[in-house]
């Protein structure tokens, strides 16, 4: 017996929980379903929100933070999946995930790039950023401290405090490395540290045994030297981060804030939680690690009518295949949304000859010759960085007679090819516009 939805989303990154819950806003009664086959991405993000931090292309400009994002949107070619939804669509799907996030973010209340300090010691221009990351963003002028640990060596506190010096940061910065109170081990994972201050454990110290909370102001606070603000790597709770930073701020007499970290990432770690717990509330199915195997086709005519013959045939996806432990489970739906994530994800592939979309197969345009997929200079403009398919825009991915694969299946974030979200800084944007365009769509073509 098939599973019946009225809106299947593949794949469970922010571009697929985005489209589920925007098909669920637009469609109120609708059965809407995420199936996604591997862990989802988004803990390895930095949990920060990106539109547009650089300008595209190999130029003087795009080593430029940009301060406005939206007047840049103007600008891009054609083929960007900016401008394949358009300027306004970016900012309702902004506007979207305000509501889902509440409180948790910051940022709505400006149209201009907030620059956040990244582990790295540079900063990131961002549009939505995590509220634990607030007091630490680039453009305050507050000297500050950033502390790392023995114990955490991808944050160097001393070098970043030093790169944000050399990138003209307008304030003092000084980095120190410290032990972790409790933690003698430098294998412990991100999320051990958040759990032994969301709790408050007990530790030892010299001078007995104490909360964790206070242990670690209690280690930071001979190294203040005026600073009114304290950065720390990602790792402040868990559960009650809230909690953790009013503690070691009230303590400290400072401000404190997060540095978002590589993954494993904690804020993406609450970012997803906060996003599945938005889908859970909208009433929208989720199956996880089962991957999509197959699927069949039936062919419509233009005005959607099931067809057996002529010209205005196109297409519709009737039925997905689902492997659930070896069983071959069908899922119908009326619309379908293709968010499986691009080269890194998988939901792009090459090999020696060609370029594909491994699910549906839907035309990825590249060069024949694959040695014309990249260019010598590292630092060049990468040609496989834009691989992805080509959508219509409504959405739909083309083929090569940009015509629509099928008529009833959309798709969103890295999947789209047309735009190199690295270099452009540009990935969650994306994948919010495109998802919440998708899903608004394959919500109302369901009606």
């Amino acid at each position: 017996m098939a599973i019946t939805d009225d809106v299947l989303v593949i794949g469970g990154g922010l571009a697929g929980v985005t489209a589920a819950l925007a098909a669920s806003d637009a469609a109120e009664d609708a059965r809407i379903r995420l199936v996604t086959y591997r862990q989802s991405t988004l803990r390895h993000a930095s949990g920060l929100i990106d539109v547009l931090g650089y300008a595209p292309g190999n130029t003087d400009d795009q080593q430029q933070p940009i301060a406005d994002p939206f007047t840049a949107l103007e600008s891009l070619p054609e083929s960007h999946p900016y401008q394949r939804v358009g300027v306004d669509a970016v900012r309702e799907a902004l506007a979207f995930f305000d509501e889902v996030a509440g409180d948790a973010y910051a940022g709505a209340h400006t149209d201009r790039n907030a620059l956040v300090p990244t582990h790295g010691g540079t900063v990131k221009p961002t549009a939505r950023y995590p509220v634990s990351t607030a007091e630490g963003v680039a453009s305050d002028d507050r000297d500050t401290l950033l502390v790392g640990f023995e114990t955490l060596p991808d944050f160097d506190a001393p070098l970043a405090a030093a790169h944000l010096e050399a990138a003209g940061a307008p304030f003092d910065a000084r980095g120190v490395t410290l032990s972790f109170p409790g933690i003698g081990r430098d294998d412990a994972k991100v999320t051990r540290y958040a759990h032994l201050l969301d709790h408050d454990e007990r530790v030892e110290t010299l001078t007995g045994e104490t909360g964790a909370r206070e242990a670690l102001a209690a280690t930071v606070n001979p190294h203040l030297d005026g600073e009114s603000r304290v950065g720390f790597p990602a790792i402040l709770g868990d559960d009650h981060p809230a909690a953790v930073r009013e503690a070691l701020s009230d303590t400290l007499g400072a401000d404190v804030f997060e540095v978002p970290m590589g993954p494993p990432s904690l804020p993406g770690l609450r970012l997803e939680e906060l996003l599945y717990d938005a889908l859970e509330s909208a009433g929208v199915r989720v199956t996880s690690g089962v991957p999509v195997v197959d699927y069949e086709t039936v062919a419509v005519d233009s005005m959607g009518a099931n067809s057996t013959a002529g010209e205005s045939e196109t297409a519709a996806i009737d039925h997905v295949v689902v492997d659930r432990n070896g069983a071959q489970i069908p899922h119908e739906a009326d619309q379908y949304v293709l968010a499986t994530g691009g080269l890194v994800g998988k939901g792009i592939e090459s090999n020696r000859k060609r370029v594909t979309e491994p699910l549906f197969d839907c035309y990825v345009p590249h060069a024949t010759d694959r040695y014309d997929w990249f260019v010598d200079d590292v630092f060049g403009e990468q040609p496989y960085a834009r691989f992805g398919v080509v959508p219509d825009e409504d959405l739909r991915p083309l083929n090569s007679d940009d015509d629509p694969e099928f008529s009833n299946l959309r798709a969103a974030g890295a999947v789209l090819g047309g735009y190199d979200y690295a270099a452009e800084k540009s990935g969650a944007g994306v994948s919010l516009a495109t998802g919440y365009v998708a899903g608004t769509r394959a919500g109302e073509g369901c009606q």
